[in-house]
């Protein structure tokens, strides 16, 4: 972990948050809040407990998902989803996460067109999507900042144990999955990490090492069998 790393850390797990408006738009409650400790400071969102709105496919604690998500990208290698921690705020236990600027005229589609060189981050995005089981992958949930960083973001609905994959991101369907994508993914079939499992129940575990092994049997990225495998809105 860099020293950059390390200061993120310390300030998303342990400043002082305060919170600076609601972002728009969010089911849930989405707070941007400003961190500081000492002499760092930082933004975040903040996504407490209390705020989520009930699902009946999805007990309450959806941060501990965007927590886990964090976690499985970081034991990917991949550094897809910002810094993600739980922690105690204003509003009770959530997550926060680094906050990214982002350009804002950018989304999924938009990428996907106009930048063939970001192709590769976009095929991690989707097998990190399928491992994590993403039931609401829009196109305004991968954000790319202005240093070229293609980021992933809103993991409050993922690993559940039904399969359930939802996403914008079919290009690439049937398309053969790149070695060099599978040797981590083949690395998390030896052992799903305490940091991403501690976060689930033994159900949701062992589904993901099913999913995690038809992804190194079939080696090709999945394809919609439905309309219902595309979020709405897409956007």
């Amino acid at each position: 972990m860099t020293t950059a790393d390390s200061e993120q850390r310390i300030l998303l797990r342990d400043g002082d948050m305060e919170v600076i408006g609601r972002m728009a738009n969010s089911s849930n409650a989405t707070l941007l809040v400003s961190i500081t400790h000492g002499d760092l400071s930082t933004q975040g969102i903040y996504k407490p407990m209390k705020g989520e709105r009930p699902l009946w496919d999805f007990e309450p604690g959806l941060y501990k998902r965007e927590v886990c998500a964090y976690a499985l990208s970081e034991a990917l290698g991949w550094n897809l989803v910002p810094m993600t921690l739980a922690r105690e705020g204003q509003y009770g236990v959530g997550s926060v996460q680094q906050w990214v600027e982002f350009d804002t005229d950018e989304h999924y589609f938009s990428l996907y067109e106009n930048r063939p060189d970001l192709h590769a981050r976009l095929k991690q995005m989707a097998v990190f999507d399928f491992i994590a089981n993403n039931t609401d992958r829009k196109g305004g949930h991968v954000l790319i900042d202005f240093d070229d960083n293609v980021w992933g973001i809103d993991h409050g609905v993922c690993f559940s144990e039904e399969f359930k994959l939802r996403t914008v991101i079919w290009e690439f369907g049937g398309d053969p999955v790149d070695d060099e994508l599978l040797e981590p993914v083949a690395a998390l079939a030896e052992r799903i990490p305490a940091d991403v499992a501690d976060w689930l129940t033994q159900n949701e575990v062992d589904a993901m090492y099913e999913r995690i092994e038809w992804l190194l049997q079939e080696r090709t990225f999945p394809v919609p069998e439905s309309r219902y495998q595309y979020p709405w809105p897409l956007l």
